[in-house]
């Protein structure tokens, strides 16, 4: 059995890499190469939640900003509050890390091409390390994504490398792909499996899935929504809801 105090150090690391506003594109983990059009904006306000073998996390809320600043190029801000409960320790409630990023669309989509994209973010040490809200560390990552679709199906994916500084930490990969289909209109359904590569010294990988909708109450309102579990992995549960402003020219 784990000391009170193991428990209290393993549900803290875990809390500060769960507590990352790392989770790209809403409702999944994996996000897409498409930048939306010309001075498009995206505003996400949600709820995310991770609970774990030896931890239990939230973002409440998380706040995500993207602005499509001249075509193919759009900028990206997420600032996340967050609530943290290591298993045998205090919980806490702050601000947490802030991401940054870049997402630049290379290469358009044709009848046989898929459109691709790169997406480098960084992770700012703006939350509290020693209350597990925070890493103390800047964290990268480096992906690329692709995306082809046959109306109504849409198919996404790709991966990229966490550069993970820090005590214990090891840069890791992570590889996700999505398939999404429209129903109607107004409604969307889609499923996403991921891998991740350890991220600490003599960690594990993490293997799961998520399933998700996205609901269009009209062409500039929206509620995203997703949840999921690790095949292989310390999550047992974990869930994403999110109302989604859109407009734009």
């Amino acid at each position: 059995m784990l000391s009170t105090e193991s428990r209290f150090l393993i549900g803290s690391l875990i809390c500060i890499f769960l507590v990352s506003p790392a989770l790209a594109g809403p409702p999944f983990r994996t996000d897409d190469p498409e930048p939306g059009d010309y001075r498009h904006w995206e505003v996400d306000v949600a709820l995310q939640g991770s609970f774990d073998r030896h931890a239990t996390s939230l973002s409440a809320p998380l706040v995500e900003i993207d602005y499509v600043i001249i075509p193919n190029v759009q900028v990206h801000l997420i600032t996340p509050f967050a609530y943290v409960r290591p298993e045998g320790g205090p919980s806490h409630y702050g601000y947490s890390d802030t991401e940054l990023g870049v997402k630049f669309r290379f290469m358009q989509e044709t009848d046989w091409c898929p459109q691709v994209a790169t997406f480098p973010l960084v992770e700012l040490p703006t939350g509290n390390q020693d209350k597990g809200l925070g890493t103390g560390k800047v964290h990268v990552f480096l992906p690329l994504w692709l995306q082809k679709s046959w109306e109504p199906w849409t198919t996404y994916g790709g991966g990229g490398y966490w550069i993970n500084p820090g005590s214990g930490n090891k840069n890791y990969w992570f590889f996700g792909w999505v398939i999404q289909r429209d129903l109607f209109e107004r409604l969307s359904l889609g499923a996403e499996v991921f891998r991740q590569t350890a991220s600490e010294e003599g960690g594990d990988s993490d293997t799961g899935f998520n399933v998700g909708a996205t609901v269009n109450i009209t062409d500039n309102h929206h509620v995203l929504l997703s949840a999921g579990r690790d095949f292989a992995g310390p999550n047992r549960a974990s869930f994403y809801l999110g109302y989604q402003l859109t407009f734009g020219p």
